[in-house]
């Protein structure tokens, strides 16, 4: 338990952010399209209403 608790859970702490941050961090290499936030459920009804 003592292994567990001094080595495996810091280095799935520091897996987790290093995973969250080259996630984030990855959105600089994206087009400009694919940055904008996903449209919502109005912009999609009035879209295939057209």
């Amino acid at each position: 338990m003592q292994f567990i608790r001094a080595y495996v859970m810091p280095f799935l702490v520091i897996l987790t952010f290093t995973i969250a941050l080259l996630a984030v961090s990855a959105r600089i290499f994206l087009p400009d399209d694919m940055l904008a936030p996903a449209p919502g459920a109005e912009s999609v009804q009035s879209a295939t209403e057209n």
